[in-house]
């Protein structure tokens, strides 16, 4: 057998490929994109979850928007944190700016044991579809409807359906916004994390509609409102909405709520909240009393 026979179709690929190795070279070095390297260390600051709360696409834009405007606040990343934050303002030579700790919340309690179903939905297993079927199967048109697209939404598996209502984890989540974006119902808010006393109800229905639709839902009776000193509640539309920037996270307002629908997170070594009459309501203290509760002594200066 002829050794040419093989020789020669190596040589041809050796060949083409060093051709095409040469062109390629010189393609990459023609249309080559410059690199920023302050977009580059900017990007090295954020975490990479692309969940979109800082109002840009991704980490990737986010970046790029601060590399190429050094006003923009460099503290918009939510899951990174003060730390993203810092790192960010130390490239960029500014400040970093507070960063608010939140958290996502879900503002129902239409859990299997207080509300029911209307109908029996055998369609895609989806909440945004099941809204489409006359507002969703359950007696209440404003609650969870506990599908899931939320658990799907977030990356950090910090919201899961327990008791057919969605619940979040406070510890792993981020506040990414994802969660909110996502609910048909709109009934997930982003609240700072010192907020610690919710109105877990969205039922903008009247109290007589509410008290047969779901067993704690909200009937806007305003017992809530009566009670709070720092004037951080009202009744807006039927249901009973609290302003964080006002409230002291006393708790008085649920102890007052009849429906037992306002709900506190106690702190560590805090005793739950227990339900009061509206008579001992007016026992509770006033808005220089828990000032000064919440305030911490001051040292004695020293005489000399």
């Amino acid at each position: 057998m002829n050794p040419s026979a093989f020789v020669t179709p190596v040589l041809l690929t050796v060949i083409t490929g060093l051709i095409a190795g040469v062109l390629l070279t010189i393609a990459a070095k023609i249309f080559a994109v410059p690199v920023d390297e302050t977009q580059v260390k900017i990007r090295a600051c954020l975490p990479g979850a692309n969940c979109g709360a800082c109002g840009f696409v991704g980490c990737d834009d986010y970046a790029a928007a601060l590399a190429k405007d050094h006003s923009l606040a460099p503290n918009k990343c939510v899951p990174g944190g003060a730390g993203a934050a810092a790192g960010i303002a130390a490239v960029l030579g500014v400040e970093a700016g507070a960063t608010e700790e939140k958290v996502a919340k879900v503002m129902c309690s239409g859990t299997c044991d207080n509300t029911s179903t209307e109908m029996d939905y055998q369609g895609y297993k989806s909440c945004a579809a099941v809204k489409n079927f006359f507002g969703g199967p359950g007696t209440c048109k404003f609650g969870c409807i506990g599908l899931g697209d939320c658990v799907a939404a977030c990356k950090f598996d910090a919201i899961h359906v327990e008791d057919g209502v969605a619940k979040v984890d406070r510890d792993k989540c981020v506040a990414c916004g994802a969660c909110a974006n996502t609910c048909p119902q709109k009934i997930i808010d982003i609240l700072p994390k010192t907020s610690r006393v919710t109105v877990d109800c969205s039922s903008k229905d009247p109290g007589k509609f509410v008290t047969k639709a779901c067993k704690v839902g909200c009937i806007g009776c305003k017992m809530c409102e009566r009670t709070c000193k720092f004037d951080a509640i009202h009744v807006e539309g039927n249901l009973a909405k609290i302003d964080p920037a006002k409230c002291k996270n006393c708790g008085m307002c649920a102890k007052a709520c009849p429906r037992k629908i306002i709900t506190v997170i106690p702190r560590p070594g805090q005793k739950p909240i227990v339900r009061v009459t509206p008579a001992e309501a007016k026992d509770a203290p006033s808005p220089a009393e828990v000032t000064r509760t919440a305030a911490p002594a001051e040292t004695p200066k020293e005489t000399k």
